[in-house]
């Protein structure tokens, strides 16, 4: 089974880091394979709603986005992490993200979804009901902890002394672990959920 996890801190190996790291430990023990790829830092545009990607299957802006969509859907689980700005994730992974899952038109259903934020102090809440909301829309078990996925740092190293937030990693990973292969039974045994197409009404109609 696999997961890609994205670190989105412009910081290669900050707080946002040292819980992804955490969660990586732990799938390497369960035999997962883990793909951890650094995002924050580079320079991503926001989506344009062009709409292109109906056409071609994929964003019409040649970065990381294309290269992720591929991996991402090989993917049987997904992991986000962000530092919080201002009560928010960072603004470069909410550009990747919305491209990414707006132009991937690959049925998403079932995978796993799992978000971590890191903060000096505050807006952990937020920044996580925000990250979220792109597993929610698209079908996405999300998965849980003993905790809100957060951890409370500067840095990576204060991070590494908040017993609480890195504990929280190791359970998150765990949960998704089982998350990924009761679905993956789950599959073999009813395959999955039957799909409608979609219906897109506006509010006045």
């Amino acid at each position: 089974m696999k997961v890609l996890m994205l670190n989105g801190s412009p910081h290669a190996a900050g707080s946002t880091y040292t819980a992804l790291y955490e969660m990586n430990n732990v799938f390497s023990q369960e035999g997962i394979d883990c793909e951890l790829i650094h995002v924050g830092h580079l320079d991503i545009r926001g989506c344009t709603a062009c709409n292109r990607c109906f056409q071609t299957g994929h964003c019409i802006y040649s970065d990381c986005v294309n290269e992720l969509s591929v991996k991402f859907q090989e993917a049987d689980g997904l992991v986000v992490g962000s530092p919080v700005y201002f009560a928010s994730a960072n603004a470069t992974l909410i550009a990747l993200l919305d491209r990414l899952f707006y132009s991937t038109h690959f049925d998403k259903t079932m995978k796993v979804g799992a978000c971590v934020v890191s903060a000096r102090r505050g807006g952990l809440s937020s920044s996580f009901d925000e990250l979220n909301k792109y597993f929610a829309f698209s079908g996405m078990p999300i998965a849980s902890s003993q905790y809100w996925n957060s951890i409370h740092g500067h840095n990576a190293c204060q991070a590494q002394q908040d017993l609480e937030g890195l504990q929280t990693m190791r359970t998150l990973a765990r949960n998704m672990v089982f998350l990924m292969k009761s679905i993956s039974l789950g599959k073999e045994a009813y395959g999955l959920p039957q799909l409608e197409k979609p219906i897109r009404t506006s509010f006045i109609r």
